[in-house]
């Protein structure tokens, strides 16, 4: 029953110690190392090469590494086999950190106090309260839902939008096209966390700025996307802050990673960039994760967060 570990660009290290502390009954395998593709039980990757799993027969089921399936869905060789979902407490906190501390940046105008800084200048700016701020929520999973109760307890006025009707208790809920287009409407700052799949790609562009309100308390709206550079025109987005249409943006995903060093998002005033760590994966967690996983599988029991492939997540 041995796990074979195909992680692009991770700790390797790091994630064989978990795996030995969490399954130290099942053998763990490095996809640069010579080994029997028969004796394959268990794939955990990220960003897997386009030869991966075509000689793994014995293959019972792949563990995404990180919270997007998308590298796996995509992949040439894809075996039908169940894909599970990276689900992990730490990993729900730490996203949730990552939009509360963007929200708040915004919320606290943190770019003119930064040019005041710069300026030399003291100055006093508006700081409306928090229930005087709208913040939307595009996708309403495991990772949306905790960071949309976070922002109700810090007093954001909070709703969210997922593809299919979801209640969240205390939280204004959308769903469907309609839907979509009543929380644009509605968001001051719009968090987005949707997965990348073919109906969201390019999502975030121009026409969907031009929803976004231009009278809330900010000035103008804010776009946080935390989800895939899928998602988003990225030159659109440099189109909606150069024009007004959006105030501010914080990307932490980009269509091509790392960023190119030529792109025009570097340098753009309005625009917080951070290089794909709004939820690191942590080994040690998730490690435990899956080892909860593999045993409940080889239980006869049902894997949980098992991606719907006709859906993509």
């Amino acid at each position: 029953m041995s796990i074979l570990l195909a992680l692009k660009g991770m700790d390797i290290p790091a994630w064989v110690a978990g795996l030995k502390e969490a399954l130290p009954d099942h053998p763990i395998v490095l996809a640069d190392e010579d080994y029997d593709p028969a004796a394959i039980d268990y794939a955990v990757v990220w960003q897997p090469d386009d030869a991966l799993f075509r000689p793994l027969s014995n293959l019972k089921v792949i563990f995404s590494a990180g919270a997007g399936v998308d590298h796996i869905l995509r992949h040439p060789a894809l075996p039908d086999v169940p894909i599970v979902r990276a689900v992990d407490t730490e990993l729900s906190q730490r996203m949730t950190h990552y939009i509360l501390s963007q929200v708040f940046f915004h919320h606290r105008k943190m770019f003119e106090v930064q040019a005041a800084q710069a300026r030399g200048e003291w100055i006093m700016l508006d700081q409306p309260s928090a229930s005087r701020i709208r913040v939307g929520i595009m996708g309403l999973g495991v990772l949306g839902t905790d960071a949309a109760e976070k922002l109700k307890l810090h007093g954001y006025d909070v709703a969210g939008w997922s593809r299919t009707e979801k209640q969240i208790d205390g939280i204004r809920t959308y769903s469907g096209e309609d839907g979509l287009d009543a929380l644009l409407g509605w968001s001051d700052i719009l968090v987005c966390l949707l997965p990348s799949t073919p109906a969201t790609a390019d999502i975030l562009n121009y026409d969907l700025f031009s929803k976004l309100p231009q009278t809330g308390v900010l000035g103008g709206p804010v776009l946080i996307n935390v989800g895939r550079g899928a998602l988003q025109k990225e030159e659109d987005i440099i189109r909606a802050l150069d024009d007004g249409t959006l105030m501010a943006a914080s990307l932490d995903v980009f269509k091509v990673e790392p960023l190119p060093q030529d792109s025009p998002l570097w340098g753009h005033p309005r625009i917080v960039i951070t290089p794909h760590v709004a939820a690191d994966s942590d080994p040690a967690a998730f490690s435990r994760s899956i080892g909860t996983q593999v045993r409940k599988f080889e239980s006869g029991k049902p894997l949980d967060n098992q991606v719907d492939k006709t859906v993509g997540y």
